[in-house]
């Protein structure tokens, strides 16, 4: 790999972050409920927190999945 087209690899993964980060401001401001979803667990004890956000962390897998697909075809 020469380094142009690392370069350009480079490029193409930080338009990426920015694009998924305008995204998820996007998302915060439009009231999508990330991590209050149904299948987001919370357990309280007296001396701990334990959440996992399931429903979310699924949500955004299937996300992310369909978005990586159209940009390794749109580049490709």
């Amino acid at each position: 790999m020469n380094l142009y087209t690392f370069g350009k690899t480079l490029v193409q993964i930080g338009l990426l972050i920015a694009l998924l980060g305008g995204l998820l401001l996007l998302a915060g401001k439009a009231g999508v409920p990330l991590g209050r979803l149904p299948g987001d667990l919370s357990f309280r004890g007296k001396n701990f927190i334990l959440f996992a956000p399931i429903g979310s962390m699924i949500l955004l897998s299937l996300v992310l999945t369909i978005l990586l697909n159209l940009f390794v075809r749109w580049f490709k």
